[in-house]
């Protein structure tokens, strides 16, 4: 076998040993992966390696990309969750079938709960210029939430087609005060997509943004093969429908995955009030040049504070700040909060967290326990 090949053979990312994959979906107890074995064999025993894994090892098209897989009973009991993105290894492919068994995840690089992702690389945030308008309150909360990832974050804007050049320039200077570098795009004249494909190039990247902002029309056009449903914008709320229903990773032409994710309009905020400006480029950068008299300083209404001044997210910055606030006086009513406590969106954006309601209390009673109470009933009475 040639040296070329073999090269082809070897990947960096995954052990040279065994049949190994990336799991690009999750339904139910089932896990779509997609197998890395033309690149996974060991170097010198790679007539052996294909002999094993290759239904015919003479000709390596007869591999299939994606098998169906289940979990090892094992792994259920060791508490071992397998996410989309996991690299996993995998036992008895059945090539016929297209079956096979994941026995064994590798370590992740990074995770995610809210998308459930591993080893993403990026966060692609996608808002729209019109339709539904940009908000920059609504903007921060996205941002804020991908900052505190610890992921690098690619700031888009599409639909730059239904703004003028101005008020694009004007966003872009912002943004840029922001302490991010924005990119525009318009499918419908084709501009900007060169630039964005570059940057994701061979990374696996997650996309968000609230619905209606074009993330799906954007995948279909990256990925032509994909076709996801495009919803379009309520003209009375002016905001976009939910066309994602789960999470998915896609295939670019050009190397790389993309994630595709539920649209939502006002993601959680669950940071620490102490960590909220840390999630603010704009406050990190003074907080590098000086420090505040406070260790625990909110960056509210202390004295020497560094951080509290004019810049133009502050105000954002405080609201934020009562919201992290009120969320963690609640954790400390509720216990954990994230199985007892809801968003609440009132009106004119006022968010707070209320209780959940019982699900037990409030299920209604199926129709097969109604007829055994009601034998149950009879059988007293003939007694």
């Amino acid at each position: 076998m040639s040296s070329d090949l073999q090269n082809s053979l070897i990947s960096p990312s995954f052990p040279s040993e065994g049949l190994w994959g990336t799991v690009l979906a999750v339904q139910a107890n089932y896990y779509q992966v997609k197998l890395n074995s033309k690149q996974n064999a060991a170097s010198q025993e790679i007539e052996n390696q294909l002999e094993n894994l290759l239904p015919d090892p003479r000709n390596l098209e007869s591999i299939p990309d994606t098998l169906l897989c289940t979990r090892r009973s094992r792994l259920k009991k060791l508490g071992q969750r397998v996410m989309v993105g996991d690299r996993v290894e995998i036992e008895e492919p059945d090539w016929q079938g297209g079956r096979g068994a994941i026995s064994a995840v590798l370590p992740r690089k990074s995770e995610l709960d809210r998308p459930p992702i591993a080893n993403a690389d990026q966060i692609l945030l996608v808002f729209a210029m019109a339709e539904p308008p940009l908000d920059p309150h609504q903007l921060t909360r996205f941002l804020v939430k991908a900052e505190s990832s610890q992921l690098p974050i690619c700031l888009c804007f599409s639909k730059t087609d239904l703004v003028s050049a101005e008020e694009q320039t004007q966003w872009d200077q912002r943004i840029q005060e922001w302490g991010y570098q924005p990119k525009f795009i318009s499918l419908h004249q084709q501009t900007g997509l060169m630039a964005l494909l570059n940057q994701l190039s061979d990374r696996i990247t997650v996309v968000a943004g609230p619905s209606g902002v074009g993330k799906s029309s954007l995948i279909n056009y990256l990925i032509p093969l994909v076709k996801l449903r495009v919803g379009e914008v309520s003209g009375k709320l002016a905001r976009g429908r939910h066309t994602t229903r789960h999470i998915e990773l896609f295939d670019l032409p050009a190397g790389g995955l993309l994630a595709d994710t539920p649209g939502f309009n006002q993601p959680d905020l669950d940071c620490h009030p102490q960590d909220l400006a840390n999630y603010f480029p704009e406050a990190r950068q003074r907080l590098a040049d000086a420090s505040c008299q406070f260790s625990d300083c909110l960056h509210q209404d202390e004295p020497d504070c560094v951080v509290r001044g004019n810049w133009e997210r502050y105000e954002i910055y405080l609201v934020m700040l009562q919201e992290a606030i009120a969320y963690h006086q609640a954790c400390d009513r509720q216990g954990h909060a994230e199985n007892n406590l809801k968003l609440k969106n009132h009106h004119r954006g006022n968010l707070t967290y209320e209780p959940k309601l019982e699900p037990k209390k409030y299920r209604q009673i199926s129709r097969r326990t109604q007829q055994h109470q009601l034998q149950i009933l009879q059988d007293d009475e003939l007694d």
